[in-house]
C-alpha cells in the first residue's frame, strides 16, 4: 500500500494531466450534437464530385428558409383583425340616456307630440351608433384594413371598418339627427347628454387575433414533396443548384435530425471521443516536444485547456440559441490570450485544433473553419505588443477586414455573383471585432485566477518606481545601473530578432536583485578600494557570488514576482563558471580544482529571451574592463564572449538560430560602441 501511495505521489503530475485529458474529452463530447453526419460535402454552384447519388431511404423535401419566410409574411399580411363588441356597455349607455332624457322632458313645456319625436330621435341615434359599435380611440389605427372581424358573443361578422363610429364622428352625427336650426334649449341639453353618455364599446381583441394567427402559422407545411428510396438525386458532375440543392439539404437535415437507436448513439459518441481524444493528444504531444516548461507546469496546462473549453461552451450555446449568430463569437481571443501569456506558435497551434473541434458543432463547417483559421493566423501575425492598446485596435481592424474579404469570396463562389450578399453577416463580423477588444480585461482576470503574467503586467513590473527596484537602487546602486544598461541592450537585441522585448527588459531589470543581500561583495557597488574578497578564500568568494542567484529567486518569490521573470534570475549565468575566482583557486592549488565550487547551478537558458539576457549581462560587465575602448576592442569582446557561451553549450535549449545570434552580435557591438564612445576633451 505504501509503495502504491509513493508511486501516486511521485507521478501526481502525470496523473493530474491524465485526469484533465479525460475530463476535457468527456465534457467536449457531451456538448457535441449527437445526430448523424452527412458524409458528403457539397456547395451551392459547385459540381457534385462523387458518384451518381440515389436516395438511401424515403424522405420529405424541406422548403427553403426563403419559402417559409414568404409564407409566414403572407399569412401575417392577410391575417384577420378581431374586434370585440361589448353588449354590457350598450345596455348601460341606453339606460343612462333614457333616464336623463326622461328627466329633462318631464320639466319641459314642449308638447307631448314633440317630446315623443325627440325620444324617437334619441333612440334612433343610439341604435344607429351601436348597430355595429363605437370604436375606442386607441384602436382606430388597428381598424384601417379592408375588412375586420367583429365578435358579438358567439357570433362573428366581417364588416367594413367605416361602419364603426369614431369619436370624431359622434357630435356631427347627433347634430344631424336632432333637428334643423334653431334648436330648443331642451334639445341642446339632450345633445350634450348624448355626447357625454355615449361610450366606446368596440375594442381590438389582441389575444384572440394572436391566437388565430398562431393557429394559421402552425398549419404551415415545411415540406413540399417526397423523395422515394433509390430515386436518383444527382448525377456525378451535375451543378448543385435549384431543386437538387434543396433535396440534398433536405437529406442532410434528415441525416442530422433523425432519431437514432441506442446502438447508433453509442457508436456516434465513440467516434466523437476518438476524434476529440486525438486532437487533445496532439496538443499534449506539442507541449511535451516543443514547450516542455509549459507541459511540466500543471497550472499552465490547466489554463490552456480551460480556454479551449470556454470557447467550445460559447459556440455550443450560440448554436443552440441560433446558429446564425455564430460569427459574433470572438474566437480569436484564444490565440490572443495564449500569445499574451506564452508565445505565438502555441497560440496558433491551439487555435487551429480548437477550430477543427468546433467544426463538428457549427453549420457550414468548411466555411467556418476556413474563416476562423485565417483570422487566427492574422491575429498572430499582426499583434506584436499586446500591452500597447493601439496595436490591439489596429489588429482587430485587420482581423475584421479579413473576415469581410474571406466571407465576400465565399459568397460570390456560392451565389455566382455579388448581388445576393448577406449584409447581416458583416454586422456580425463587426460585433466580433468589438468583442475581441475585451481581451485586455479578460487577460487581467486570467492573471489573477491562474497566477500568470502577460505583457500588460510586464509593463507594470518594468516600472523602476516599483518597491523592489527602488530597494535595489538604494541598497546596490551599482547593480541597479548595471541592470538598466543590460535592459537597454537586451531590449534592442530582442527587437531586432522579433523576440518579446518587454519580457526580456523586465527580466533584465530583476536578474540581479539577489545582490541586495551582500551588495559590497560585487565590484559595481564598491565605492572605495576596500574589497571584502581579499579576506576570503576563492571558494568562499565564489559561493557568495553564486548565491546571488539563490537569494534573487527567494527575494522574487517573497515579493510575488511571476515565474516568467524568475526564469531570468535562474538562467542568466546558466552553468558557467565564476571564472575569476576559479582561476585564482587554480593558481593557489596548482591546477587541481573542483568545478562544483565555482559553477553556477543553472539551468541554462531555454528561450530566446533568456539567451539574450545571458549575452547582454556578460558583455555589459566585461565591457567595463576594457582599458582602451576602441571599435575593434568591442567587436572582439562580443565575438569572444558569445562564442564562448555557444561552445559551453549554454544555448542548446534556447529556440535561437545562428542567424539570430549573428544579428544579436551586430546589435550589441553597435550599442556598446555608442555607450562607451570617446568624447572630445573640452578646454578648461
Amino acid at each position: 500500500m505504501k509503495k502504491i501511495i509513493n508511486k501516486l505521489l511521485v507521478n501526481h503530475s502525470l496523473i493530474y494531466k491524465l485526469f484533465l485529458y479525460i475530463a476535457t474529452i468527456i465534457l467536449v463530447v457531451y456538448l457535441f450534437p449527437k445526430g448523424g453526419q452527412f458524409k458528403y460535402e457539397f456547395q451551392k454552384g459547385k459540381p457534385w464530385q462523387y458518384e451518381n447519388y440515389y436516395a438511401p431511404f424515403d424522405f420529405a423535401i424541406q422548403k427553403t428558409t426563403e419559402e417559409i419566410d414568404a409564407e409566414v409574411k403572407q399569412i401575417k399580411e392577410t391575417s384577420k383583425y378581431y374586434f370585440e363588441y361589448d353588449e354590457k356597455v350598450v345596455l348601460d349607455v341606453k339606460q343612462n340616456i333614457d333616464e336623463k332624457v326622461k328627466e329633462i322632458l318631464q320639466n319641459s313645456e314642449l308638447s307631448d307630440a314633440y317630446k315623443t319625436k325627440i325620444k324617437s330621435k334619441v333612440s334612433e341615434i343610439v341604435n344607429t351608433i351601436y348597430e355595429f359599435g363605437y370604436l375606442k380611440n386607441s384602436d382606430e389605427q388597428k381598424a384601417d384594413k379592408q375588412l375586420i372581424t367583429l365578435r358579438r358573443g358567439n357570433k362573428i361578422q366581417e364588416i367594413q371598418p367605416n361602419k364603426l363610429f369614431r369619436s370624431a364622428q359622434i357630435l356631427s352625427f347627433i347634430n344631424s339627427k336632432i333637428g334643423k336650426q334653431p334648436i330648443t334649449e331642451e334639445e341642446n341639453v339632450i345633445i350634450s347628454i348624448l355626447y357625454d353618455a355615449l361610450k366606446p364599446n368596440v375594442s381590438f381583441d389582441e389575444s384572440f387575433t394572436e391566437k388565430v394567427l398562431e393557429e394559421n402559422l402552425s398549419k404551415i407545411s415545411y415540406t413540399k414533396g417526397l423523395v422515394s428510396e433509390k430515386e436518383r438525386i444527382i448525377f456525378k458532375g451535375d451543378i448543385v443548384e435549384g431543386n437538387k440543392l434543396t433535396i440534398l439539404n433536405s437529406l442532410k437535415s434528415e441525416f442530422e435530425s433523425q432519431v437514432w437507436s441506442k446502438s447508433n448513439y453509442n457508436w456516434i459518441v465513440f467516434g466523437y471521443t476518438i476524434l476529440v481524444a486525438l486532437a487533445f493528444l496532439m496538443l499534449f504531444l506539442f507541449l511535451r516536444k516543443y514547450r516542455l516548461d509549459i507541459y511540466e507546469n500543471n497550472n499552465k496546462v490547466s489554463f490552456i485547456f480551460f480556454n479551449i473549453i470556454l470557447i467550445v461552451l460559447m459556440i455550443t450555446f450560440i448554436v443552440k440559441y441560433d446558429a446564425k449568430y455564430v460569427y459574433i463569437a470572438p474566437i480569436v481571443i484564444l490565440p490572443l490570450v495564449l500569445k499574451a501569456f506564452f508565445d505565438a506558435r502555441l497560440g496558433l497551434f491551439t487555435h487551429v485544433l480548437t477550430v477543427l473541434i468546433l467544426g463538428f458543432i457549427v453549420p457550414n463547417s468548411f466555411e467556418f473553419i476556413f474563416l476562423q483559421i485565417i483570422a487566427g493566423i492574422v491575429t498572430i501575425l499582426t499583434i506584436s505588443e499586446l500591452y500597447k492598446r493601439a496595436n490591439l485596435f489596429i489588429s482587430v481592424l485587420q482581423i475584421t477586414f479579413v473576415y469581410f474579404i474571406a466571407y465576400f469570396a465565399f459568397s460570390i463562389i456560392q451565389e455566382g455573383n455579388a448581388q445576393n450578399l448577406n449584409w447581416e453577416k458583416y454586422i456580425y463580423f463587426a460585433l466580433n471585432g468589438a468583442a475581441t477588444l475585451f481581451v485586455l480585461p479578460l487577460i487581467y482576470v486570467f492573471e489573477k485566477l491562474f497566477g500568470l503574467v502577460s505583457d500588460e503586467s510586464l509593463k507594470e513590473l518594468s516600472n523602476t518606481n516599483s518597491k523592489l527596484l527602488r530597494d535595489l537602487a538604494e541598497k546596490a546602486p551599482g547593480t541597479f545601473q548595471h541592470s538598466l544598461q543590460v535592459a537597454n541592450l537586451a531590449e534592442a537585441a530582442a527587437n531586432e530578432i522579433h523576440a518579446n522585448s518587454m519580457l526580456v527588459r523586465t527580466g533584465a531589470l530583476y536578474h540581479d536583485i539577489g545582490k541586495m543581500d551582500n551588495p559590497m561583495y560585487f565590484t559595481e557597488n564598491q565605492s572605495t578600494n576596500v574589497n571584502p574578497h581579499d579576506e576570503l578564500t576563492p571558494k568562499d568568494s565564489a559561493q557568495i557570488i553564486i548565491n546571488h542567484i539563490i537569494k534573487g529567486v527567494e527575494l522574487a518569490k517573497k515579493n510575488h514576482i511571476p515565474d516568467r521573470i524568475i526564469d531570468f534570475i535562474r538562467t542568466h549565468h546558466g552553468t558557467t563558471l565564476v571564472y575569476y575566482f576559479y582561476k585564482k583557486e587554480e593558481e593557489l592549488s596548482g591546477g587541481d580544482v573542483d568545478l562544483n565550487y565555482f559553477q553556477y547551478p543553472g539551468p541554462i537558458p531555454f528561450s530566446k529571451e533568456t539567451a539574450i539576457l545571458m549575452m547582454c549581462d556578460a558583455l555589459e560587465a566585461a565591457s567595463k574592463s576594457i582599458k582602451e575602448p576602441t571599435a575593434q576592442a568591442f567587436d572582439d569582446l562580443v565575438e569572444r564572449i558569445v562564442n564562448k557561451q555557444m561552445e559551453d553549450g549554454q544555448f542548446m535549449n534556447a529556440d535561437i538560430t545562428f542567424k539570430e545570434l549573428q544579428i544579436i552580435k551586430k546589435v550589441l557591438k553597435k550599442k556598446l560602441k555608442n555607450i562607451y564612445h570617446l568624447r572630445i576633451e573640452y578646454p578648461e
